[in-house]
């Protein structure tokens, strides 16, 4: 597509990934765009201004307190004049300081100048990224609306494997297309509901059956559909993460109030992804105090069958297009079309939670999806990424059913 005319800020932070930002600019240059570029001091140390005032045909900025520029208020200009911000790519420490909603050089000040969608594009170390820092970093400006664009994974500078990498040149401009793209918004007016996270069942005030699930898939596919266009509600089971931005949440502990909430609200849904890890049963019975320990060495809990939320929403005679879970340990394929056939799921996604530093509580994951006449394979990625294209795999499907 043409991005003639868009203008767009570049923003530019110390990291070796900084030499893939030529290409940026230039490609972006290529397609129509007007860019002007920001770099910080750590920047210069990787790449030069000059070399970015030849591919955008522009003076490069990187002082916040340029005489010259500021006599006009320049930091607020470029503020006011772009449509939006990348920074690509944006380091830790970068990261770090948008999260404290520091000012302190040009294009900090920019990002919290600029009514401009601000997106990021995460380039370090796979250790820096899997950070807990990190990680609350990147939650708390998703949570602020900013756009996050990657990482991908793969071998890094440092020898290191993992994710951390800087999207490709091609991709970033791929995802500047999609966001000045009305149509690259393909559940644009669409109702979608979801389920997330782990529920607990009760066996008394103080314990409760539960599992592994850290809701991360859930929450990122809440997001990455808001981002598409999605009207999202998201039915979440107890998890320590923020809402996403402009998604609606409703907290729920048991299978059975998450039963309830979905149900109460499904009639107005179009999609229905069911990511929870919901449990299979629950005791039948809840003891009103604390069980005591005694001197038998077992205990026996009777459990009775939990309502199948999923199945149940591919039952109702006007349902919306049901998508699946399948956590497994093996036989994935075998396992997961078993299930998209029984319960009658338009689409199921699988993963081998069986796989390290896969699923459960880590923040990648690898999803094979069926549908009754095909399947597709999304490699391991960031669930980030990942949650966008399962999300456009749901929306070709949806609407070539309608």
């Amino acid at each position: 597509m043409s991005l003639t005319g868009k203008r767009i800020v570049i923003g530019i932070t110390g990291g070796i990934a900084a030499y893939k930002s030529a290409e940026l600019v230039r490609r972006l240059k290529e397609r129509g765009a007007e860019v002007r570029v920001v770099m910080t001091e750590s920047a210069k140390a990787f790449i030069t201004p000059l070399t970015l005032q030849a591919v955008s045909g522009e003076p490069v900025s990187d002082s916040l307190l340029d005489p010259a520029a500021e006599a006009g208020m320049g930091h607020i200009e470029l503020a006011r004049w772009a449509e939006l911000l990348l920074i690509a790519p944006a380091s830790a420490n970068t990261l770090a300081r948008l999260a404290a909603g520091l000012a302190d050089d040009l294009l900090t000040t920019l990002c919290l100048a600029t009514p401009a969608v601000v997106a990021v594009a995460p380039a370090m170390n796979q250790q820096m990224y899997r950070h807990a820092a990190t990680q609350a970093n990147l939650a708390t400006l998703a949570d602020r609306g900013l756009a996050i664009w990657g990482p991908a994974r793969g071998e890094q500078a440092c020898g290191d494997v993992g994710p951390g990498r800087m999207l490709e040149p091609m991709e970033l401009v791929a995802e500047v297309e999609r966001h000045f793209t009305p149509q690259a918004r393909p559940l644009a007016g669409i109702k979608l509901m979801l389920t997330a996270g782990p529920t607990r069942e009760a066996l008394d005030p103080v314990r409760f059956i539960s599992n592994h699930s850290s809701g991360k898939m859930g929450f990122a596919l809440a997001a990455a559909a808001q981002e598409l266009g999605a009207e999202v509600l998201l039915v979440s089971g107890p998890v320590g993460l923020p809402t996403p931005a402009g998604v609606t949440r409703i907290e729920v502990e048991s299978a059975r109030q998450m039963h309830q909430a979905v149900m109460a609200h499904i009639a107005d849904q179009q999609i229905f992804i069911a990511c929870a890890a919901v449990a299979d049963y629950a005791p039948k019975t809840v003891a009103e105090q604390k069980i005591k320990k005694t001197a038998s060495d077992t205990l026996v809990i009777e459990l009775t069958k939990n309502p199948d939320i999923v199945a149940e929403v591919a039952a109702l005679p006007d349902k919306p297009f049901t998508v699946g879970f399948a956590a497994e340990t093996r036989d994935v394929e075998k396992y997961a079309r078993d299930k998209l056939s029984r319960k009658g799921l338009d689409m199921i996604a699988a993963n081998d939670v069986a796989k390290a530093g896969q699923g459960f509580n880590s923040d990648d994951n690898a999803l094979t999806v069926f549908w009754p006449q095909g399947r597709a394979d999304l490699p391991l990625a960031g669930k980030t990424q990942l949650a966008r294209h399962l999300l456009i795999l749901i929306a070709d499907r949806y609407h070539e059913r309608h």
